[in-house]
């Protein structure tokens, strides 16, 4: 059975451009699934949701109706419209990788910060003698015990560091 011809206008028995046109929906709707199934299953937050699900649609948009990108093209003064497709994808690449560059040297701070108040909230746990995280008192400064458990007490905990 095949499909009527209002589902796929553009859909040419045999012409090599509408094959293309046609895998390019199928790719563009399965991304735009995987988004949603990625967002549905809590991997990916709304906001780069939104971003995806809109890079989907713009594909799509270029899928069904080609005269969008050669029209574009013109406009821009490319001659190719495969070529502003490709500096299209480019740009947007662009402007990806510096965003997650952004965001990731902000994590980074903010991390390091995290782990310097835990470091000065330790110490200070320390110097009031509460009890250490196994529930055991912590025994002041110049306290009476022996060298291996002053050294115990001084080593630093797994989530600490020293540069940072």
């Amino acid at each position: 059975m095949t499909a009527p011809g209002y589902l796929l206008p553009f859909a040419a028995e045999g012409d090599i451009q509408s094959r293309a046109q046609i895998a390019a929906v199928i790719v563009t709707v399965l991304l735009l699934g995987l988004v949603l199934e990625l967002v549905r299953r809590r991997r990916l937050v709304e906001r780069y949701a939104l971003l995806w699900m809109s890079v989907a649609v713009v594909l799509l948009l270029l899928a069904v109706w080609t005269d969008l990108l050669d029209w574009t093209a013109d406009r821009v003064g490319i001659a190719d419209p495969s070529n502003a497709l490709f500096l299209a994808a480019f740009g947007v690449a662009f402007v990806l990788l510096l965003h997650f560059s952004v965001a990731t040297s902000r994590l980074g701070e903010e991390s390091k910060i995290l782990a310097q108040e835990v470091a000065r909230l330790d110490e200070q746990l320390r110097r009031l003698g509460a009890p250490g995280a196994n529930g055991t008192p912590q025994a002041r400064d110049g306290g009476g015990g022996s060298s291996a458990d002053a050294d115990e007490r001084a080593a630093p905990s797994s989530g600490r560091t020293s540069d940072q």
